[in-house]
């Protein structure tokens, strides 16, 4: 609570930006344009120029009308109390606003203060969060180097670019669509909130869309692969539909499977077409491993959009972005992510005793597991803390890169060693 004691109208609008820099409230941050808005009241005659004079319902309620105030502002304004008149308090003397339990504590926020500059453009950039494009391509072309023996440089660097452009345009449309539904009005590390313009950031963000759907075409047509070119379609959809309006599915709850299908199946599976030289009839055969390899991918990929909710629970909530988190609670999803991690490293010895993956990439995968089980260990420890719980998502980045690194280099010494025949799941 934010108490004004003995203020006039004017100097309470002073008092109340004061606590903005330090409160990332929505009913706290609409004071930041109450000066305009004050001025315009005061042409329509609507605030008295008394220097004691109180802000009464009337005034309030024209207040609600004029245009300068959005929903949450004329919620703001009628949440404004005035106490009755007692004994030596005058009218107005012990009104308050209250802050709102969605609002960040002011410790919290002189916390953040302290961040560098450097930090808050590496946080932007998210540097860490292109692994999710480097390791797909990895994995899926020693796949296809497993059965072949052939590795395809140029296509290689080239979907590497054009995936980085794909994952460009998700970072800064996601930065820039959250900026519309209220939900990164705090992040000092949005893209849009750094630079200052949400049209400058929403043009970039679908010209890096441009750029990636422009390479992709270029090699599919180079690799005479059209299905491929089908599969990151449904992909990059994926994508769309998970951030973008009007579905915007990630704040149903659905950014996970759609996460999944994206960079596991559609675009794992898309890559290998491109770097497999042979014929279709030819590796169809290496198929089950592809698949096999692509659901690991999407595990580890989706994890890190899952750990990424932890400190933003509050925030999804007061916007009405139901993520997982949200629904569930961080001690819940707590227990999800010692589950998940549990789960991928089962799943990855059924592999390896059904034949579906080599045993030597079953070796490398297992021998990321304490990296994992640090995973676990630090969601369940500070899953309650905001400030810790922010590092959950790198850790499960390097799992991520780790992981998908040693299944491509088993999938690769596979090869070398001559020691493995996949499974014919098509004729």
């Amino acid at each position: 609570m934010a108490s004004c004691c003995n203020l006039t109208p004017i100097s309470v609008l002073h008092k109340l930006s004061v606590y903005v820099p330090a409160c990332s409230s929505r009913t706290v941050q609409v004071s930041c344009h109450f000066s305009y808005c004050f001025n315009q009241m005061k042409l329509l005659n609507v605030i008295p120029l008394s220097p004691r004079s109180s802000i009464s319902s009337p005034v309030v309620h024209a207040a609600t009308r004029l245009s300068c105030f959005s929903p949450a502002d004329k919620n703001f304004l009628r949440n404004v109390t005035e106490c009755p008149k007692g004994k030596n308090h005058e009218r107005f003397q012990c009104t308050s606003f209250n802050l709102g339990e969605k609002s960040s504590n002011i410790a919290d926020k002189e916390d953040e203060v302290g961040i560098s500059q450097a930090t808050l453009v590496w946080r932007a950039i998210k540097l860490p969060m292109y692994s999710v494009a480097l390791v797909p391509l990895t994995v899926a072309s020693a796949a296809a180097y497993m059965q072949t023996g052939i590795f395809f440089a140029a296509r290689y660097f080239g979907l590497l670019a054009s995936s980085i452009f794909i994952i460009a345009w998700l970072n800064l449309s996601n930065d820039v669509y959250d900026f519309d539904t209220g939900a990164d009005m705090n992040k000092k590390e949005s893209v849009v909130n750094m630079v200052g313009s949400r049209t400058g950031t929403f043009v970039a963000a679908y010209l890096f869309l441009a750029l990636g759907i422009l390479g992709l075409t270029l090699v599919a047509m180079e690799a005479g692969n059209w299905r491929s070119l089908l599969l990151l379609g449904s992909a990059i959809m994926c994508g769309y539909i998970y951030q973008c309006p009007p579905l915007r599915l990630s704040y149903h709850g659905l950014g996970e499977p759609l996460c999944f299908a994206a960079f596991g199946p559609f675009a794992t599976t898309a890559f290998y077409l491109m770097q497999n030289g042979l014929r279709e009839e030819y590796y169809l055969h290496s198929l089950s491993t592809v698949l096999s390899a692509s659901i690991l991918v999407g595990c580890t990929t989706t994890l890190i959009l899952f750990c990424s909710h932890f400190h933003q629970v509050e925030g999804d909530r007061a916007v009405g972005k139901f993520s997982p988190l949200v629904r569930i609670g961080t001690k819940t999803g707590s227990e999800v992510v010692k589950i998940s991690v549990s789960m991928l490293y089962f799943v990855v010895f059924i592999l390896g005793l059904g034949r579906v993956l080599p045993l030597v990439a079953i070796v490398f995968c297992a021998l990321t597991f304490p990296l994992g089980n640090l995973v676990m260990r630090y969601v369940k420890e500070n899953y309650n803390d905001k400030a810790k719980i922010f590092m959950a998502k790198y850790y499960c980045v390097r799992l991520h890169s780790l992981f998908g690194l040693a299944l491509a280099a088993g999938l690769v010494a596979a090869r070398k060693l001559s020691s493995y025949s996949p499974i014919r799941i098509l004729a």
